[in-house]
């Protein structure tokens, strides 16, 4: 578990607010009690606030309005069932699931790729919904991936990949994040350059988990940061963002995306986005970039509810 680092909670809150999360509290009776929601919002750092809307006809209204606290539980993309466990009536929810309580005292899921623990600062209400805003006391984050929801159907990196196994010609390299640092390898004509390959007949899932692996570093794929026409290479690049807490990689080094460190980036594309991910980083704020080498857009990564 972290202690609440600015940085690292800014870190951990610009990784995780796009996915699905199952929101808990315990009842009077000191029962635990959750909802799927992803909507979960952070409002301030200092202090740290975080926001979740729950609607007024929920069953659980008043149990969480009155609680001294709540727990968001971002959801790994393997579990799609524990969403749906946390999305329809059941009389015991926490049945099918391993959980424990937090340092707050909110129930907190085994697997997540990251919760946080809050008090609750204050219930504001807001039409058909209250507003719960929490102050963080505690958090952890996982390398594992977040589930995403969008237009009605979960989305995941592996689905993301799935998607584009049937294109040929294609390039995939691995942003790999640490904090605001990134993983920079030497390529062989003496420049820099993210680790990258073109994927071959074992299909781009395979391709980025060989990559990946090559580094040496716990990580795994999280989601597309971006895709576009690579005007040098002939093909399509995509470039999926990692986070990588701890560890050594085997080659290469984690650097701050400044300009003096990106001089030997060659490829200007790649330099024009990791020029893009030292903003993001800092407001803690990721998008997805769609176009080519020379002009495209970043469409921000929107939130929706459940």
């Amino acid at each position: 578990m972290s202690d609440l680092d600015p940085r690292a909670l800014r870190t951990a809150f610009g990784t995780f607010m796009t996915g699905v999360t199952v929101v808990t509290a315990m009842d009077d009776d000191g029962q635990p009690l959750g909802f799927t929601a992803n909507s979960f919002t952070s409002v301030s750092l200092d202090p740290p606030l975080v926001l979740v809307c729950l609607a007024n006809r929920s069953a659980n209204y008043e149990a969480f309005t009155k609680a001294s606290g709540f727990a968001v539980n971002v959801l790994a993309e393997t579990q799609k069932d524990v969403s749906n466990t946390f999305a329809r009536p059941s009389e015991n929810r926490f049945a099918s699931v391993n959980w424990s309580k937090g340092p707050q005292g909110a129930p907190v899921l085994e697997g997540v790729s990251a919760w946080f623990d809050c008090a609750m600062h204050k219930v504001v209400p807001a039409g058909d919904h209250a507003i719960l805003i929490g102050e963080v006391k505690a958090f952890d984050t996982a390398p594992a991936p977040g589930l995403g929801y969008a237009r009605g159907a979960y989305v995941t990196p592996a689905s993301e990949a799935e998607a584009l196994e049937g294109q040929t010609g294609v390039m995939v390299s691995a942003l790999i994040k640490r904090g605001d640092t990134v993983l920079l390898v030497d390529r062989k004509d003496g420049n820099l350059t993210l680790p990258e390959a073109r994927v071959g007949k074992e299909g781009l899932s395979a391709t980025l988990a060989r990559l990946i692996d090559e580094t040496g570093l716990k990580t795994e794929a999280g989601f597309i940061y971006a895709v576009y026409e690579d005007s040098l290479r002939g093909c399509q690049h995509i470039t999926f963002l990692c986070d990588a807490p701890e560890g050594t990689p085997r080659g290469g080094t984690f650097v701050t995306p400044e300009p003096s460190a990106l001089m030997d980036i060659a490829d200007p594309a790649m330099l024009t986005m990791l020029t893009r991910f030292a903003s993001e980083a800092k407001l803690g704020n990721f998008g997805v970039y769609y176009g080519n080498a020379r002009s495209g857009e970043v469409r921000p990564i929107n939130k929706g509810t459940i």
